[in-house]
């Protein structure tokens, strides 16, 4: 059995800079790889943002078809397991699950209205829960937290003022966004490793 690598292993784990070290190492090679993952994000993401209805539906439907899938699987592991003290809230939660689901795979575009209402409400309550804990508070550079949540409750407010003809576009420009933002930071990643040394 050779032991050779051990030292290094032991340095390494011991020491989170060269940890990192060791992990971009690894991956220098395969620069290319992050590279086209980031374009992609960024195709992806800019026909998203440019059509974001067929965007939101997609991503609502997948979402419906995700509970269902989970739904189906945990009734069934909550009867393949027999009787036991948490039998019935795992069955029902799991019959809830998939229901919802399905009403979503059925209704896309209904499901999609209705959850942009969920999300408004969302920063709406994430936006006045911010600002108050910011003005209580006080804690060490407060002041962002507190524009941050002046920017979430306006976002959940401009979103619920249009709804229901915002919910034809919200949630495909939040995934549209998302993706042009991961895809700079990959894209980043690729450039910084070829460019190192």
């Amino acid at each position: 059995m050779n032991h050779e690598n051990q030292p290094t292993t032991a340095t390494t784990a011991s020491d989170p800079i060269a940890v990192v070290r060791h992990e971009l190492q690894a991956i220098r090679g395969h620069w290319w790889w992050f590279l086209v993952l980031g374009i992609a994000m960024e195709v992806l993401g800019t026909i998203a943002l440019g059509s974001p209805l067929i965007a939101s539906t997609v991503t609502v439907t997948l979402f419906g078809f995700l509970l269902l899938s989970g739904g189906v699987m945990q009734i069934i592991g909550s009867i393949w397991a027999g009787r036991w003290q948490g039998f019935l809230l795992h069955l029902m939660v799991g019959i809830l699950y998939a229901i919802t689901g399905y009403l979503i795979v059925e209704a896309p575009l209904e499901s999609t209205v209705e959850l942009t209402r969920v999300v408004a409400l969302f920063l709406l309550m994430s936006g006045i829960f911010r600002i108050v804990t910011a003005l209580m508070v006080r804690f060490h550079d407060w002041g962002w937290v507190l524009l941050n949540g002046v920017i979430t409750l306006l976002m959940g407010q401009m979103i619920l003022k249009n709804w229901p003809a915002s919910g034809l576009w919200v949630i495909g420009m939040f995934v549209g966004i998302d993706m042009i933002f991961n895809g700079w930071s990959w894209i980043m990643l690729s450039l910084g490793l070829r460019g190192s040394k």
